[in-house]
């Protein structure tokens, strides 16, 4: 249907009440049963990175041969604080959670920010959104193979027999995880977040010990020891800085799962549990490391003692299955911002709870992402091959999001040009850093979100483009309204009582469902309604702004409904909402016609023929219109058509 741009897109930038999102205020019961459930949802990605991150960085720091040093374990940990304290406290957390598009976020949700404040949409803001979105997509295939992977192969730390079960045990945990996100993620993080608080606390207590044994640990918050070794260290600290970024990986699905829990609530968690616990490992992990080198082997497990071994790998899959959640409910949120702004063909999407508008489940999207983990599980088949796949796919995805953030600050927020430099310059200077220290691990595996990221940019602009050539390939051949309905007045045909609704692209133009009624059933209904569907580029469409009447004759009208990139259009009941207009609106007299199109590949069109092949494949894929609109199946007459693109 019709895109639209709205220009009167409404951007809640940190001066709102409430949860932060343009909501109204919540009870203070409600914000911390929302905190409590992002600790679960939100957090989980972020919280299970110990478990590999640190072991990973002082592997890389020590060259060929591995060797820990005290330069080296002060170095990882000062880019580790400072990379916490830059990337996710300050960028995330402080600066891009304010850039909510009425309280939903995501790349694709800047993206709409972005198109607002340039006040068109600009090749150059699309580009961004797309690779953005592309690349999330890739960090989402990876999240949940290598966190699950990493905390099972901890039962190899006590003994090898268990090696053989380690990926059977990881398959069995991921179906497990994908089975139950029908549930919705209210119920998901109920269950997840009390698992996850415990996780937070035991890993902060057991990092606490480790420092006191060494307190002079400490010493590596200061800046200098991080820059000293990226400085000293040449291209072993490059890719040194590629594995530190471990640390910040999740920070995206973060903002992405703005929509379902708040701005607040999500701070809130970050700097009161979620910073303090995972600084305090970190730092554990480097004072154990310190006095025993022998333990970087697998220091996180190594700081617990022996008899806790057991409890700890259980909970660190449970941990690791819940850090999935983030990443998961995040695809579901992207893909339907997708949808929406035109770049992904329709899918079926299920809302999962009546309070909380953005928690959706996706089931193609769901279990499209079991299948390609799966793969990905049996393609590495351990998390440390995984780890260098991982880390070039979130730091591209962060980097979008700083630049696009730049934009709504300067353009949107209208910050002095020279503040937005200040603030944000920083911060994509470190984005960029980390994105040229990931691409170091090309040949190690980071080609994997490349290429998935390098297929899904193809998708979405196969499906923008030829959804344009076929609109303006049917323009055409269509013929405009307004001769139409004077013809229709001069020679009426038969009229039969009732109401009939003709869904159509563009209103100045009669619909195909219309013109093969008039041509082969040769009756016209009482009164017939051409409605238009537009996709506004804000989250949500107030209910006043929701319907607009247009009278064009006696027996015709045009009615034009609006819906936000994170609604599902359900068109009888916004037409209910055109009585308070005036119009009555009675669904058992009304007839809802809609013109199903075959789609054939054109050797004449204006895309390569594995293009067109492609496009097609997408549209008959794509979820039936009738069910998309939630139109009653007993009210929809199709009527169908050849078309060629």
């Amino acid at each position: 249907m019709q895109q639209s741009a709205s220009s009167e897109t409404l951007v809640a930038n940190g001066n709102g009440n409430g949860n932060g999102n343009g909501a109204p205020a919540l009870s203070k019961r409600a914000f911390w049963a929302l905190t409590f459930g992002s600790i679960g949802v939100v957090y989980g990605d972020i919280g299970t990175s110990p478990l590999y991150a640190l072991r990973v960085a002082v592997l890389a720091a020590g060259g060929e041969h591995g060797i820990v040093t005290q330069a080296a374990v002060y170095g990882v940990l000062s880019l580790i604080f400072w990379s916490l304290f830059i990337v996710v406290t300050l960028k995330y957390v402080l600066v891009l959670l304010r850039a909510d598009n009425n309280g939903e976020g995501g790349t694709l949700a800047l993206t709409a920010l972005a198109f607002t404040a340039v006040g068109k949409r600009t090749p150059l803001v699309l580009a961004l959104g797309i690779v953005g979105a592309s690349m999330f997509y890739g960090s989402t295939l990876i999240t949940p193979a290598l966190s699950v992977l990493s905390a099972v192969e901890g039962l190899n730390v006590a003994t090898d027999a268990f090696e053989p079960y380690v990926l059977p045990i990881t398959v069995i945990i991921l179906i497990a995880l994908f089975s139950v996100q029908s549930h919705g993620t209210a119920k998901v993080s109920a269950l997840f977040a009390p698992i996850t608080t415990v996780w937070f606390l035991v890993i902060a207590i057991a990092g606490a010990y480790e420092i006191a044994q060494n307190p002079r640990i400490l010493f590596a918050l200061n800046p200098y020891y991080g820059l000293n070794f990226l400085f000293t260290h040449g291209i072993i600290g490059l890719v040194t800085l590629g594995a530190v970024f471990l640390v910040v990986t999740g920070s995206e699905a973060l903002y992405n799962d703005l929509g379902h829990f708040g701005r607040r609530p999500i701070q809130t968690a970050w700097l009161i549990l979620v910073l303090p616990a995972l600084l305090l490992n970190y730092f554990g992990q480097g004072a154990l490391v310190l006095l025993q080198p022998e333990t970087i082997s697998n220091p996180f497990y190594l700081l617990f003692p022996e008899w806790a071994l057991y409890p700890m790998v259980a909970l660190a899959a449970m941990a690791t299955a819940i850090a999935s959640q983030a990443v998961i409910t995040g695809a579901y949120s992207i893909t339907r911002q997708a949808m929406q702004l035109g770049l992904l063909p329709r899918m079926e999407v299920r809302h999962t709870s009546e309070s909380q508008a953005g928690q959706i489940y996706m089931p193609r999207v769901n279990w499209l992402l079991l299948v390609g983990v799966l793969l990905l599980v049996f393609m590495f088949r351990s998390s440390s091959e995984l780890a260098s796949a991982y880390v070039l796919a979130v730091a591209a995805t962060e980097w979008v999001a700083g630049i696009l953030g730049f934009i709504v600050i300067w353009l949107l927020w209208r910050w002095k040009f020279i503040w937005v430099v200040a603030l944000m310059a920083p911060l994509i200077f470190v984005d960029t850093a980390f994105v040229m220290a990931s691409t170091l691990k090309l040949a190690e595996g980071a080609w994997l979100p490349v290429l998935v990221g390098v297929m899904l940019v193809v998708i979405m602009v196969t499906w923008r483009r030829g959804t344009r050539l076929l609109a303006q390939k049917t323009r055409r051949v269509e013929v405009p309204f307004a001769p139409l309905i004077k013809n229709l007045e001069e020679k009426p045909p038969h009229v039969v009582p009732g109401t009939a609704v003709f869904l159509t692209a563009d209103p100045d133009f009669a619909p195909t469902a219309l013109l093969h009624n008039l041509k082969h059933n040769k009756v016209l209904h009482e009164h017939n309604v051409i409605l238009t569907i537009e996709n506004e580029d804000i989250p949500r469409v107030k209910i006043r702004d929701r319907v607009q009447i247009e009278p064009v004759s006696d027996r015709f009208m045009r009615i034009t409904l609006r819906f936000g990139f994170m609604e599902r259009p359900n068109v009888p009941k916004a037409l209910a909402v055109a009585s308070r207009k005036g119009w009555q609106f009675d669904i058992m007299t009304t007839s809802f016609f809609l013109s199903s199109r075959s789609i054939r590949p054109d050797a004449r069109s204006g895309m390569p023929q594995w293009q067109d092949r492609l496009y097609v494949f997408l549209a008959h894929n794509a979820d039936d219109a009738s069910s998309y609109f939630q139109l009653p199946t007993d009210r929809v007459v199709q009527i169908g058509t050849q078309v060629t693109v």
